[in-house]
């Protein structure tokens, strides 16, 4: 008994020996995790606990997945410089593995074949071939914008235009069921309609289709028949040659046999179970229409703020004034005041100026989707500037110098040039104004001037633009009016500000993506809003401190942000009064707007 008591106290000593070096033993691993948790902690994203996988250059922050998204469709944000987490700190993976040598990674990638090359790809030996990672670096520095256009527009718009597609498609499937038994009735009668005449074809063409050679024959027969008349009538006065009554008759029996001359021509005819009306329209009963690219209305997509924000201002450097703006890009603009026109950034730094400008026209340049300048110098031609700013070339040359252009505008929707012209007549010292098109070759091909009843339309127009429906919009110093013409010439109205009829000293306009048509007003120092039929909306922006008379305007169709000159200072303001839908589900989401067309918009 002794013995037993003696070592169960031995196992319980051992027992509680084992338990203690367990505990240190757990002690120490937690302690090592949490150095290795501490040391290797994930990064987290800068506005939610999600994890780091993207980083935005601009902000700069940190963004998770669904944060990038959210960060790169919001309009306040949306020119923001967002890369991937591992270009961040410079991580390009380069160990992969060559296709054709599986014991070598590739190292090079080769320019002419725009292919990666491994050490031993001998058929890239003698071609120029550079890093993998400055490829990499090139080649994404290339497609960067095609990259910002995917994610930002892209993948806003695409869920929309798919719920119009399902919607669609379930159209089509109830509209064509009806008309499918009717087109295979068609088909049939058809059918038939082909079978009749490929046996008429078989029967009556064919086989005397060889027309010329049966022409030739009757032609050898006729001259055969013909040697015969004359041999008979050669006898026959003959005086020499005597014969009998009997003789003669058969002579003639055996000279001239019969030939009767028939064309073979047998012509396809249209009997009554076949004629032209049945076969055009069992083959025109089925029409189909191309209406266009699929793209999703404006108003599916953005809506009104509840007031203009201030997004940034900048100072302009070697400009008193801001008489024009013209949006190149979102961080490009073209800006023109007295004797000045110069490219600048959100900086307000010149980055190139053009000389020979004309100084005192208000809207005297505009820019096209190639990204080129276009403007009115001091001869009154038009001129184009190369996107790389190192060509000029007269698009237009001014001959007439009775009619001199005041401003253009190039339209995004047909690539025609809008020009506003004036002339003074010195003898009666009227001004009259007219609106000319020319289309991408510099033709000439409208001329807009009077209304229907003769009467004119513009005095002095200083600046010019076009709406989303194609009305033509011009601000006229002289009427004190905003004009808007459709795009054929018929006036639709003349707004001259609110109450109707009073009187609008109105400067620089442009339009939006929401088909709204903004005016600055020198008599009340706002931008005033109305909508593409002249009702007034509201004032859009209103005197401030800072910005004391809105003199020009410029919209930014890619970030939705209004760029505003100033008449008594050199800066510029751009507002933000446009932002995007929320967030839509499948369920809740608008019909596209069918009726517009698409631009090219790369697809995802």
């Amino acid at each position: 008994m002794f013995i037993q008591t003696i070592i169960i106290l031995k196992l319980f000593i051992f027992i509680e020996q084992v338990m203690t070096q367990t505990a240190h033993i757990m002690d120490t691993a937690s302690s090592q995790y949490t150095t290795a948790s501490s040391l290797y902690k994930v990064h987290q994203c800068s506005k939610c606990p999600g994890d780091t996988a993207y980083h935005c250059v601009s902000c700069p922050c940190d963004l998770c997945p669904q944060c990038k998204e959210n960060h790169v469709k919001d309009l306040q944000t949306i020119d923001h410089d967002v890369v991937s987490h591992r270009d961040k700190i410079n991580y390009i993976p380069t160990q992969e593995i060559c296709v054709r040598h599986p014991s070598h990674v590739y190292t090079k990638y080769c320019e002419p074949c725009q292919v990666p090359a491994c050490n031993n790809c001998q058929t890239h030996r003698k071609h120029k071939k550079i890093n993998v990672k400055t490829a990499y670096k090139t080649k994404r520095q290339q497609h960067r914008g095609t990259i910002h256009t995917i994610r930002s527009e892209a993948l806003f718009y695409r869920p929309v235009l798919l719920t119009g597609i399902k919607a669609d498609v379930k159209t089509c499937h109830t509209e064509f069921s009806p008309l499918q038994s009717e087109m295979l009735t068609k088909a049939q009668r058809l059918k038939e309609l082909i079978n009749y005449v490929v046996y008429d074809l078989l029967n009556n063409v064919l086989c005397y289709f060889d027309f010329k050679h049966r022409c030739k024959k009757q032609k050898i027969e006729m001259i055969r028949h013909i040697v015969r008349l004359r041999r008979y009538e050669h006898r026959y006065v003959q005086p020499a040659f005597t014969f009998s009554a009997l003789q003669f008759l058969s002579f003639t029996k055996t000279a001239l046999p019969q030939i009767h001359l028939t064309l073979h021509t047998s012509q396809l005819s249209m009997t009554e179970s076949l004629n032209k009306e049945d076969v055009m329209e069992s083959l025109s009963a089925i029409q189909i229409t191309e209406r266009g690219n699929r793209r999703v209305g404006n108003q599916c997509l953005l809506k009104l703020t509840s007031g203009a924000e201030l997004h940034q201002s900048l100072t302009l450097t070697g400009v008193d004034r801001c008489l024009h703006i013209s949006c190149v890009t979102s961080d490009r603009v073209w800006v023109s005041g007295i004797n000045n026109l110069m490219l600048t950034d959100t900086t307000g730094v010149p980055l190139h100026r053009v000389e020979d400008s004309c100084s005192y026209i208000h809207g005297l340049h505009t820019v096209n989707s190639e990204s080129e300048l276009i403007y009115i110098d001091r001869r009154h031609n038009i001129n184009k500037l190369s996107k790389d700013m190192k060509t000029t070339t007269t698009f237009i040359e001014t001959t007439d110098f009775t009619w001199r252009p005041q401003c253009v505008y190039w339209s995004p929707s047909t690539g025609d040039l809008l020009v506003a012209m004036c002339d003074y007549d010195t003898k009666t010292g009227k001004v009259t104004g007219k609106v000319t098109r020319y289309n991408q070759s510099g033709q000439l091909t409208q001329t807009i001037q009077n209304d229907n009843t003769g009467r004119r339309l513009y005095s002095i127009p200083s600046y010019i633009t076009e709406n989303n429906n194609g009305d033509v919009v011009v601000s006229d110093d002289e009427s004190y009016a905003v004009v808007v013409t459709e795009r054929g010439g018929r006036h639709r109205f003349s707004y001259t500000g609110p109450p109707s009829g009073s009187r609008l000293y109105s400067i620089g306009i442009c339009t939006d993506a929401l088909s709204h048509i903004l005016v600055c007003d020198g008599r009340t120092n706002t931008v005033q809003m109305i909508n593409k039929d002249g009702r007034f909306l509201s004032h859009l922006l209103t005197e401030s401190q800072e910005m004391r008379l809105p003199l020009s305007l410029s919209y930014d169709v890619n970030t939705h942000r209004l760029w505003v000159g100033s008449l008594y200072n050199d800066k510029v303001y751009v507002y933000r009064y446009i932002t995007r839908q929320d967030a839509l589900t499948d369920e809740h989401r608008p019909r596209p707007d069918e009726d517009a067309m698409s631009s090219s918009t790369p697809a995802v």
